[in-house]
Parts: structure tokens; C-alpha cells; sequence
């Protein structure tokens, strides 16, 4: 006879029978909600599939999928990820950073993310990193690296950047050689143009070298790494005593005085950087600190015989150990060799081409009115460029209006929504001006007019119309040559049907076949405070 099992109803038999292993039962879950998907693509794109999950917009779910998504936050743990951009390589590293490549994950754009560890940073580092991100904040030019987004975690400080997929130009000379004349001509005409527009807000860069130029394109190069920069406070004759910089380019200055002015140390920089650019080799070369100090303090350099005159003019003029006998800016713009080069456009001031959405609808820009007096009529705000209009009309499609912008904008750089704003912006502003050579692009050196000569193609030249400038060894700048004109911004404005692909990835630049270098270059310079 076989045994029955007895269960008492107050009794567990597992405990009178511990052998006895019943089958799990889940417990049951209640249901989904309706429209609740946490996938990837269902975060990034919209229609029928972007229903599925939560949040109406593709901001809203790429929000959700930040912070509720398993896989996201274990990339955001493991460094894969900070904010709404996802890192893929590595770009290079600094004395103070890391600089890695990302993808903005709902416009698709490409940046460049610097990472600092801020348990490495000082106090002066610190202050340094503070005056980067105020003086870029700052400065809007085409060929000044743009700052998107400050994103800052419990460890990390990440500066969302442009992105130039050519990289350093000082690569690029070092791998195929020195360039000729013709296209040094358009580069290091950018360069100044820059460098210009900084000297024309009163920031210096202090760390001009080919090192911290970056190549957007075959002839298209952007300044950038403003860890060095300041602002000068009382003026252009303002003194300065922190000596920064990297040796091969420090002004004599620099070694010889206990303080100098900003506006001389950085057109010395130029110069050497456009002695690299056509030779291939730095004009002050030593094996020591100490050596190279001595050779520039005592000015002597030699300059190849395959240069022209008029390079060879312009080079010596800026490199000049007095730094009231060097060239100013509208001197070096305006002269004998540059002439005819295209010069890009600038903005003359930061209204239309904003790249903080400081003008919302409705925002009154009236100063508060005094005490007993009755209140000043509301400014009505300017009219929004066809540039600004497409931009956020783009960004609506995706779920950033302009009451999300407007609660933001006081967060400014350290906002995700600024920061996309700032892209979408950016990227329409590429897309509707021309590249650098063509005459809607920028302007050729002749008369105020732009009565020169036109620019045909990238290498600067065609060019051919009347120059006037003083000669070649005096260099003096013409009448009215300036770079800060009435001229708007990159690219002048462009119609809403101009830049319909806004969030079409673009096509990334073909990176140059690597050569060997036939030029000779020194070692790779470091970028150091003097003592």
C-alpha cells in the first residue's frame, strides 16, 4: 500500500516535507500602459514606431530613454555616454583633458567632447577652464571652433565642441609637408581673420600654434583650445604677467620682461605659425629650453630662397623683437601678400546669428524702470533671421519649442536643450554659406567695396583687380581695411528653402592620404606656463 500525503490548511508541507519542491509561480505584472517602449529607435525616431513608446516627442523619449533605459545607464557608468551624446573614439589629450569624439543622438551631429577630471583640477586650472568657457561663450566667427554644452557630472567636466574631422593642421604639415603659397595664403588668412575678430572683443588667445588649428575641410581651418585666453578688462595696453604659451612660439617678451601686452604676443605667434605653415619647420628650433630662448631673444632666423618676396616680407615684419614695430592686424590683413586672398566674413555684432536663444517672444529687453516712475513700454524683440525661423521650427518637430527655450535659456551652456539649439543653429549657418573661396563666402582684399578682384575656386586666386597697398617691406595698411565692417555674419542671410536638410547627416570629409613628410619639423610642442 502506497502512503498519502496529508496538508493540514494552517501547515506549510514544505516543513514537514522538505523534499517536496513546488513549481515557481510568478506573480502576475500588471499590464503595459499603452504607448510604453523603451527602445533605442523608438527614442531616436518618430512615426508609427515612435508611438509605441513613451513620451509625444523624440526629445521626451530620448529623455525617458536616458534615465529609465538599463542598457543607457550602464553606458552612462562605463563613460559610453554623458547627457544626449553617445562617445565613440578618441581624438586626443591635453595637458589637463581628454578629447573624444560623439554623436548628438537626436540630430545625428558629430562633435568633440573635452573631458576633465575634476579631481585633477586646481584652483588655477579651474579659473582657467572658467575663462575658456566664458571667453567662447563669447565669440561667434566661422573659423573659431563653436562651444555647444557644458555637461558637468559628480566626476567629470565634458565641453561639448565643434567637430573638424580634418584634425590638427599641424598633422596634417608634418605628414604631406609644408603647403604651397597659394593655399597657405587662404589658410593663414582665416587664421588672422580670427585672430582679428578675437583682438576686436578684447580677448587675447595666448596659445596660437598649429596644434590648436583644426581642419574642417580641404581649405577650411578653425582656432580653438582657449584654455589660455583672457579677456583684457582696461584695454588693448593692458599689462599681463601670467607667461603661457608654448615655447617654439613665445614672443621675446615673453622671456625678457616681467609683463607684457596681449595683442603683440599673439601676432608674434601668427608669425611663426605662418613661417610653419610654408616651410615645414619651425623659424627657432634648439634641443633645450634654454637654447631655444637664447635664439629668440636674439631674433636670427633664416627663411627658404623658394619663398616669394612678399611672404618673406610679411613673415620678417611680424617677427620683429620690439613688439611696437611689429604689424597690427589690419596691417597683416591688408597686406602685399594676402592680397586678392578671400577673407571670411564676420559679424559686427552677436544679434542676428544668436547662438544662445536670447530673444524670446514676448521677453521685454526695456531697462527696469526707477523708482516713482512709471514703467517703460516693452522693447518688442528684433525679427528672428530665416536662419533662427528654420532652426526652431526644426527643433518644434522634435519637441523643443519655445517655452522649453525659454525656461532654459537661464541655465545657458549647461543646458541639453541650449546646447541642441546651439547645434541645430550651427549646423544651418554651414550649410548656407559657402565654402571659403567663393565670393559669397568671403571677402577678397582690394578696396572697401571688395573691388579686388573675386576669388575663383579654393586656392584664393583669380584675384586680379587693382590692389592698393603700400610696398612690400613697409607694409603699411590702406585706409579703411578692416575686418570688422558692417559685414553679418558667416554666410550672410540664407532663405528657409536653403537649408531644408537640417538633421541629414552630412557627409564627412575625406581625410588625406597619409605621406611622408619631405619638410623638416621639430618636436611636437607643448603648451606650458613660462617660468
Amino acid at each position: 500500500m502506497h502512503s498519502c500525503v496529508t496538508f493540514v490548511s494552517n501547515g506549510d508541507p514544505r516543513t514537514r516535507y522538505p523534499n517536496i519542491v513546488r513549481p515557481y509561480q510568478p506573480v502576475p505584472r500588471p499590464p503595459r500602459p499603452p504607448g510604453r517602449r523603451t527602445s533605442l529607435s523608438a527614442a531616436l525616431f518618430g512615426g508609427s514606431k515612435g508611438a509605441e513608446c513613451g513620451g509625444s516627442t523624440p526629445y521626451e523619449r530620448l529623455t525617458l530613454q536616458l534615465h529609465h533605459d538599463r542598457r543607457w545607464r550602464q553606458e552612462v557608468s562605463l563613460g559610453k555616454r554623458v547627457g544626449l551624446y553617445r562617445l565613440r573614439g578618441d581624438l586626443g589629450a591635453g595637458n589637463f583633458s581628454t578629447v573624444k569624439m560623439a554623436v548628438h543622438q537626436l540630430t545625428s551631429e558629430r562633435v568633440a567632447i573635452k573631458i576633465l577630471d575634476k579631481a585633477k583640477l586646481d584652483q588655477k586650472t579651474r579659473r582657467m577652464v572658467t575663462r575658456e568657457v566664458a571667453n567662447m561663450e563669447r565669440v561667434h566667427h566661422p573659423n573659431i571652433i563653436r562651444l555647444y554644452e557644458v555637461v558637468e557630472t559628480y566626476s567629470k567636466l565634458h565641453l561639448v565642441l565643434e567637430f573638424a574631422a580634418g584634425g590638427e593642421l599641424y598633422h596634417k604639415i608634418s605628414t604631406l609637408g609644408r603647403m604651397e603659397e597659394a593655399q597657405a595664403k587662404v589658410v593663414f588668412g582665416q587664421i588672422a581673420s580670427a585672430v582679428h575678430y578675437l583682438h576686436g572683443r578684447g580677448i587675447i588667445h595666448r596659445d596660437i600654434k598649429a596644434e590648436n588649428v583644426f581642419c574642417a575641410g580641404p581649405t577650411l581651418v578653425k582656432l580653438g583650445d582657449f584654455g589660455f585666453s583672457t579677456e583684457l578688462t582696461s584695454g588693448m595696453q593692458q599689462q599681463l604677467n601670467t607667461f603661457c604659451g608654448s615655447p617654439p612660439y613665445a614672443a621675446p617678451e615673453l622671456f625678457r620682461d616681467e609683463s607684457y601686452r596681449g595683442p603683440p604676443v599673439d601676432l608674434w605667434a601668427l608669425g611663426v605659425l605662418l613661417a610653419f605653415i610654408v616651410t615645414g619647420h619651425m623659424p627657432f628650433q634648439a634641443p633645450t629650453v634654454a637654447s631655444l630662448k637664447r635664439h629668440i631673444l636674439e631674433g636670427h632666423f633664416s627663411l627658404p630662397a623658394h619663398l616669394s618676396d612678399e611672404c618673406q616680407g610679411l613673415i620678417e615684419a611680424i617677427l620683429r623683437q620690439a613688439p611696437a614695430e611689429r604689424l597690427a592686424m589690419d596691417q597683416i590683413v591688408a597686406s602685399e601678400w594676402l592680397c586678392g586672398t578671400p577673407i571670411p566674413k564676420v559679424p559686427d555684432d552677436q544679434g542676428d546669428w544668436v547662438t544662445l536663444p536670447t530673444r524670446a517672444n514676448g521677453l521685454s529687453t526695456s531697462p527696469p524702470a526707477e523708482d516713482g516712475a512709471s514703467p517703460a513700454p516693452p522693447t518688442p524683440p528684433p525679427p528672428l533671421s530665416d536662419i533662427e525661423v528654420l532652426a526652431r521650427e526644426r527643433l518644434a518637430a522634435l519637441g523643443i519649442g519655445a517655452a522649453l527655450l525659454h525656461e532654459n535659456l537661464e541655465k545657458g551652456v549647461r543646458s541639453p536643450v541650449i546646447g541642441t539649439y546651439r547645434i541645430a543653429v550651427h549646423r544651418l549657418q554651414k550649410q548656407a554659406s559657402s565654402q571659403p573661396g567663393t565670393p559669397d563666402a568671403a571677402t577678397p582684399h582690394g578696396d572697401s567695396n571688395g573691388r579686388g578682384g573675386a576669388a575663383s575656386g579654393d586656392d584664393g586666386q583669380g584675384g586680379q583687380g587693382h590692389c592698393r597697398h603700400a610696398h612690400s617691406h613697409s607694409l603699411q595698411a590702406t585706409a579703411g581695411q578692416s575686418l570688422s565692417g558692417a559685414a553679418k555674419a558667416a554666410g550672410g542671410t540664407a532663405t528657409a528653402g536653403a537649408a531644408r536638410g537640417l538633421f541629414r547627416k552630412a557627409k564627412s570629409a575625406a581625410t588625406p592620404k597619409q605621406q611622408a613628410s619631405n619638410g623638416q619639423v621639430t618636436v611636437r610642442s607643448r603648451t606650458c606656463v613660462l617660468l
